[in-house]
């Protein structure tokens, strides 16, 4: 599996900018489909029907492959690249930014337009909550009750992720861990136990870490 940043998977980030009279409005959003990204953008268009414009972008997949950027009227790579740019500068996929323009009656120029909307995006991505989707490799620990309470201490001291533990004629402790970490994890609770414990490694998943 590949590490890579999104955003927190739950909520919408926001952030506003002023200037000249025209006030910008950015929505960022964790998407990991075309469909879901097109639903924020509706979304969006339809709470803020009455702004002047709703410039959009979104990158999607783990290596970011999947990229669509949207004008909505600005003159043409002013609103929607900047936005795009914005979420690649910061190394994002499975997100989408939404910036919605209401102009003030000023016209700010095509260099206006790109800073305001690149700043106001960032500004979006800037007020996220970034997380590293990170690999981790999921292990069962079965071990007798009188060396609960050591092995507990040891995954408390090395701040192993524990899942869950169930308990019946012995204990297994559910551990999730870098995959890198699993040979020496393995070595020291051999250390630690004797050798008198079972471990089932199963598969690895991706869990979002806050950075």
């Amino acid at each position: 599996m590949k590490n890579f940043k999104t955003i927190f998977d739950g909520e919408i980030f926001t952030a506003e900018y002023e200037i000249k009279k025209s006030v910008f409005l950015s929505h960022v959003k964790h998407v990991e489909t075309e469909e879901s990204a097109r639903e924020f953008l509706q979304e969006m268009k339809k709470k803020y029907f009455d702004a002047t414009h709703n410039c959009s972008a979104w990158i999607l997949g783990e290596n970011g492959d999947k990229q669509k950027s949207n004008d909505d009227g600005e003159p043409g790579g002013t609103a929607g690249n900047p936005i795009l740019d914005a979420i690649k500068k910061n190394e994002l996929t499975n997100i989408a930014v939404v910036v919605t323009r209401y102009f003030g009656g000023i016209k700010l120029g095509a260099g206006g337009l790109i800073r305001a909307y690149s700043h106001t995006a960032s500004l979006g991505i800037a007020n996220s909550k970034i997380v590293q989707m990170t690999t981790f490799q999921k292990i069962a620990v079965t071990i007798e009750y009188p060396f609960l309470a050591q092995v507990e201490n040891f995954l408390r001291n090395k701040k192993i992720r524990v899942e869950n533990s169930e308990y019946a004629a012995d204990v297994t402790i559910n551990i999730l861990i870098e995959p890198a970490g699993v040979e020496s994890f393995l070595t020291d609770l051999t250390e630690l136990t004797a050798a008198n414990f079972l471990a089932d490694v199963q598969e690895e998943i991706l869990i979002p870490v806050i950075i």
